[in-house]
């Protein structure tokens, strides 16, 4: 086995996340890990795709940050509806293709509820979806989700994430 020296791996290291970091497109992928001359390996470093998103309609506003990493998709979401309370909170859930759907726990009117949302994320725009729903166990959730329309949600477009 070839041993790597400290500062070549820390190099290697470096020049994979700027390489990752460069790419905004990418798929969240785990960088390898790397084995030290005491047979150490060290963890893996995650870092995740995804992106923001921000809409608008009439004088109502919306906003989505989606974290991408290889089995679940976090981030937060907020409605800001004109002269209502605003709905803010985080999401968790799965994207399958281009579709992201996701338990969205959010704050209202100073109650916590949950319930299911859905994104058709393409190239740079994120277009909420719509269907019929149905509460379970407290919780509002998507009857079927292959019944799920896409053609009248809010669209969201990308833009860059401001912490």
């Amino acid at each position: 086995m070839k041993k790597i020296n400290v500062s070549s791996r820390k190099w290697a290291l470096l020049f994979m996340l700027g390489l990752a970091c460069n790419n905004p497109q990418q798929e969240a992928k785990p960088i390898a890990a790397a084995e030290d001359s005491a047979g150490k390996t060290e963890n893996h470093i995650m870092i995740p795709a995804g992106g923001c998103y921000a809409g608008q309609s009439g004088r109502d506003s919306f906003f989505l940050k989606a974290e991408v990493f290889p089995n679940v998709v976090t981030g937060k979401l907020t409605y800001r509806f004109h002269e209502k309370d605003k709905n803010e909170g985080t999401i968790e859930g799965v994207l399958k293709g281009d579709t992201l759907i996701a338990d969205y726990t959010f704050v209202s009117e100073g109650k916590t509820s949950m319930r299911q949302v859905a994104f058709l994320l393409k190239d740079s725009i994120a277009i909420e979806g719509h269907g019929a729903m149905e509460e379970k166990d407290g919780k509002l959730l998507f009857s079927n989700r292959d019944s799920i329309h896409f053609n009248e949600g809010i669209q969201l477009h990308k833009v860059p994430c401001g912490e």
